[in-house]
């Protein structure tokens, strides 16, 4: 069974039902740990050697975060910017993060159908994505589809917890090595899935 680190960048997660929702499904797998950002980092002064130890001993790195201005709030930046160091995590003599698997987990207001060449957001969720794409590229590590909850300022009741059921499909599946074999352009959105959907063997 692998680690999973789910690294949490919510500025207001007292405010979000369904960031909530996801971690509280999330911390009833053992194998799970949740390392809140703005909670550990108020004044965003990230102790990078302390963040390197802790990615180094987790196989799946999870990025969860809402859906910013097209990206992730800037605290997730500041970790990115620091803790992926050259000759560590990229560069000729780093390895540390070879052969990870990472991906965004993210909720997002708009629905589905603003994202695309014909809605009024003209792109992808995946292209807004592509800079973190690029970032674990660059560091070596299998970037998956991202798991993302869209139109979350709507979703009530037994949508939360079918959101809850997928996430722990997905983390359990990535919990597995078959999971490492999924094609990045495979899916839009990796709860598309029916491993994540309904669970069970693929």
């Amino acid at each position: 069974m692998k680690d999973i680190l789910i690294l949490l960048a919510h500025p207001k997660l007292e405010d979000s039902r369904i960031n909530n929702a996801l971690l509280e499904a999330a911390k009833t797998l053992p194998n799970v740990r949740v390392h809140d950002l703005y909670d550990m980092y108020p004044d965003f002064n990230i102790d990078v050697v302390y963040e390197q130890e802790i990615l180094f001993g987790h196989e799946v790195v999870i990025w969860q975060h809402p859906f910013y201005w097209y990206s992730a709030p800037p605290i997730l930046k500041q970790w990115i910017d620091l803790v992926l160091e050259y000759n560590w995590a990229y560069g000729p003599n780093a390895f540390a993060l070879r052969e990870k698997t990472i991906l965004n987990a993210l909720t997002a207001g708009g629905s589905r159908e603003v994202y695309c060449a014909e809605g009024r957001n003209h792109y992808t969720v995946s292209e807004f994505l592509r800079p973190f794409e690029q970032t674990a590229r660059l560091c070596g590590m299998n970037y998956l589809p991202p798991f993302s909850v869209m139109g979350a300022n709507k979703i009530k009741g037994d949508q939360i917890r079918q959101c809850q059921e997928e996430y722990i499909n997905l983390l359990k599946w990535l919990s597995t090595s078959e999971a490492d074999v999924i094609a990045k352009d495979s899916c839009q959105f990796i709860n598309d899935l029916d491993i994540v959907k309904k669970g069970g063997q693929s």
